[in-house]
């Protein structure tokens, strides 16, 4: 088993953003997590990268207990990850944003600049190499934040909304470059939004409601479950 989650509570006061929240997975999936907006699927992704430490519960990964570990150590077991805002230096080119996560496996400037170069012909950002990161729009940002991730050498990436609010060739660019990633052997799990995307790239899915995993199964299973319709997809397609 690649990552075990088991009874993963958040709470803030009274309130449980995360509520009991269990997750099993094994090394080569690539797995979606939907859910309403505020439905805990973010609290969830900051307590599997170590942004968050649970309240309750407990997080292994690779057989380590990484519950209350931060994100550098996290990183250093082969866990990156992305956010539904892009983080980028703005001050720095696209190329060293990139070696900034390459310097966890390439302490060498030359050795990091390398890794920097293969990911970024990998993830289609070579010719922005040299533009500062500030001439990027916002699928140039999310492109690059996936990069900087990849460039740590992850064995398992969580992109969390990393194609919300792209123009649809830009959709279809982002699939691409997951299947891609999935290909060469990075495990995936996917928060997004967009139900095509999940149908297209994700064979297990969990669906989040209210802190807690509600439904498990296809695309095609939890999309057509009653308690799914009721608290994701609304009422009316229920009809």
């Amino acid at each position: 088993m690649l990552l075990e989650a088991r009874g993963i509570v958040k709470a803030f006061g009274a309130f449980h953003a995360v509520a009991g929240a269990d997750l099993l997975l094994e090394e080569s999936e690539l797995i979606g997590l939907i859910g309403p907006n505020g439905a805990g699927k973010s609290t969830f992704f900051n307590c599997l990268s170590g942004d968050a430490r649970p309240t309750a519960g407990t997080i292994r990964f690779r057989g380590t207990e990484v519950t209350a570990l931060p994100p550098a150590a996290h990183a250093r077991l082969g866990l990156a990850r992305t956010f539904q805002v892009p983080i980028v230096f703005d001050t720095m080119t696209v190329r060293e944003n990139v070696m900034v996560g390459a310097f966890l496996r390439h302490p060498h400037r030359r050795a990091a600049a390398a890794k920097a170069d293969e990911v970024l012909a990998f993830t289609g950002l070579a010719e922005q190499a040299n533009l500062p990161a500030t001439a990027l729009g916002t699928p140039g940002r999310k492109r690059l934040e996936i990069a900087r991730a990849l460039a740590t050498e992850p064995v398992l990436l969580l992109l969390d909304e990393a194609l919300a609010g792209l123009p649809s060739a830009e959709v279809e660019a982002a699939i691409d470059l997951v299947r891609r990633i999935h290909e060469s052997g990075v495990t995936l799990i996917v928060v997004e939004h967009i139900m095509e995307v999940i149908h297209r790239l994700t064979r297990r899915v969990l669906v989040f409601h209210q802190g807690r995993v509600i439904a498990e199964g296809t695309p095609a299973e939890v999309t057509a479950d009653p308690a799914v319709i009721t608290a994701y997809l609304g009422r009316r397609a229920h009809k």
